[in-house]
């Protein structure tokens, strides 16, 4: 059985190497380069978004024309993200276990919990005291614009 993105995959390597001849007599108007490519396809159109690579089927409606995304199975990508994560932090944590540095630009992995979170690392008191310092600037400039309203109504009054 073949999957929704691998369906979604086929069809728009189908469309994209149809001979540039038969694409050129059957493309929709004002289709030249810009953000989508269309491609003739059996009910109507397929678009490729070229900023995100999204695809979509477009058909002719009672309505006019219409174009919905191509089912994806996210499933898929979400399990492969996660797998190359997990393998990702494993090779970090084997080459700091060998005593060897990450390449510049990678971090450790930081602790997980049981869900999968990262836990919040304190450096100190010093970030409680930076945040303490944010939480009362913004408290004093709300204070500040109650006073400022009040001082307003009072004049219109």
């Amino acid at each position: 059985m073949i999957g929704k993105t691998s369906f979604a995959i086929a069809v728009a390597g189908c469309c994209l190497i149809a001979p540039p001849a038969a694409r050129a007599d059957d493309a929709p108007p004002g289709s030249g380069e810009g953000r989508y490519t269309f491609n003739k396809a059996a009910d109507g159109f397929v678009r490729l978004d070229m900023q995100t690579g999204e695809v979509s089927v477009c058909s002719q409606r009672s309505i006019g024309w219409a174009c919905q995304a191509a089912p994806e199975d996210r499933a898929v990508l979400e399990s492969e993200i996660a797998r190359l994560r997990a393998e990702n932090a494993a090779l970090k944590k084997d080459l700091l276990a060998r005593g060897l540095p990450l390449p510049s630009g990678a971090m450790p992995e930081p602790p997980m919990v049981s869900q999968g979170e990262p836990v919040p690392q304190w450096r100190g008191d010093s970030d409680l005291d930076r945040m303490m310092a944010i939480v009362g600037r913004i408290w004093h400039r709300f204070v500040e614009a109650i006073a400022r309203a009040e001082k307003q109504m009072q004049n219109k009054g």
